[in-house]
């Protein structure tokens, strides 16, 4: 579940190994791209933590950080 903390959406993801994580990861930068609004993000073997914001609207949480967050959920 998304939570909201300090002004920025934000998830963790657990997988299996670090290739799945970093599969997911490749799959959110091809979606973040489509979409140009890229994620602040860490790795550590298989873990993946996600934060939404938008910089463009004083790094506050927009429909444009909601809409990502779906499409991060759905893949």
């Amino acid at each position: 579940m998304w939570q909201e903390q300090n002004n920025s959406l934000h998830k963790k993801f657990e997988f299996k190994n670090f290739s799945e994580a970093f599969a997911f990861m490749t799959r959110v930068a091809l979606a973040a791209e489509k979409m140009d609004h890229h994620p602040k993000w860490t790795n550590e073997y298989n873990k993946v933590e996600i934060w939404l914001s938008s910089h463009d609207a004083g790094n506050t949480v927009t429909e444009k950080d909601q809409k990502l967050s779906k499409i991060i959920d759905a893949l």
